[in-house]
């Protein structure tokens, strides 16, 4: 790593999105140049695209934007391991000779002009750098009520995060390094990295529309996304789950003592509606509590097994502009 101009690498997971990438590509040289021309950066960063087991021809793509262009790197992963993980298998790699790293989409919804203002808080002296939304004029009704409604609940349930924040941020290497010794399989990492507690700031931004192609993230995704994060930092499900059945054993009680004095006093009550009413409610919330219970086994069952996170298929080396041929790992 650089003594003087910090090494700076932008990480980019890619699913599907040979529709976009060479723009994205053309827009994030030009970026990295603009900041090696004021000598924010040093001429050693690149550009690493993740490409989390597409299929269509992204990583082909990739290969050719590595030839043509010295700041393109990439790393192949041997099947879909999904956004988290791809997102964590760029920082490590990158970890390894970058002074800090970016993260953001291949869409650009992201604002890429607000990384110049990244990395005048890194030489400030912040290590952790959040990118956040000033709105989401962008999204639509649903997506804009649902995500405040997420980000509500990940409060009330102590969960600490950073609201409107998504993955578009910059970590320096110390951060990395803390960082890799988290060896979760259900990775939520805009819950992991706000408890590594370094010196942190935050950045504004207005979110674009997407370039071109469909989101990688339809709703049924971002539901297991958000569960996936309540269960992995909090037991508050389970807690509720724990007085809910303490509320509805003293409403058993009441409703038995309610049944016995009508009893006694020859005044039964035939029932059957409220029988059934009573059936229907606590089987409910049974099975709901089974499924959430169930939830927390399958994420032990998940962690216990230890297994990696993703594999790498693929290495595509940088390009310096001392080197007179490109570098292919396999």
């Amino acid at each position: 790593m650089t003594t003087s101009l910090p090494v700076l690498t932008l990480v980019i997971p890619c699913y599907n999105e040979e529709e976009i990438l060479t723009d994205t590509c053309s827009k994030l040289t030009s970026t990295l140049a603009a900041l090696m021309q004021e000598q924010l950066i040093s001429p050693s960063s690149s550009i690493l695209f993740v490409d989390d087991g597409s299929k269509d021809h992204t990583w082909q793509l990739i290969k050719i934007e590595h030839l043509a262009n010295r700041f393109v790197t990439g790393i192949k992963l041997a099947a879909n391991a999904g956004h988290q993980r791809a997102l964590l298998a760029g920082m490590l790699h990158a970890k390894d000779y970058s002074d800090c790293v970016i993260t953001l989409d291949a869409d650009l919804q992201d604002d890429i002009s607000v990384i110049r203002t990244f990395v005048l808080r890194y030489l400030e002296g912040y290590e952790i750098v959040y990118g956040v939304r000033n709105d989401r004029t962008s999204d639509t009704g649903f997506k804009r009520n649902t995500a405040s409604l997420f980000y509500r609940t990940m409060e009330m349930l102590g969960i600490r995060l950073i609201s409107n924040h998504a993955d578009y941020r910059l970590l320096n290497n110390r951060a990395l390094t803390e960082l890799s010794r988290y060896n979760e399989s259900k990775l939520f990492l805009r819950g992991i990295i706000p408890q590594i507690g370094f010196r942190s700031d935050i950045v504004t931004y207005e979110r674009k529309p997407r370039l071109a192609g469909e989101t990688k993230y339809p709703l049924k995704k971002m539901l297991s996304f958000a569960f996936e994060g309540i269960t992995s930092f909090s037991i508050a499900p389970i807690r509720i789950i724990a007085a809910v059945g303490f509320a509805l054993f003293l409403i058993s009680l009441l409703a038995a003592c309610y049944a016995a004095m009508q009893k006694i006093f020859g005044e039964p009550d035939a029932g059957w509606t409220s029988l059934i009413i009573s059936i229907w409610l606590l089987g409910g919330l049974q099975l709901m509590a089974i499924g959430i219970i169930g939830e927390y086994i399958g994420t032990i069952f998940a962690e216990v097994k230890k297994r990696p996170l993703y594999t790498i298929d693929s290495i595509l080396k940088q390009l310096h502009p001392q080197d007179s041929t490109n570098f292919t790992k396999t």
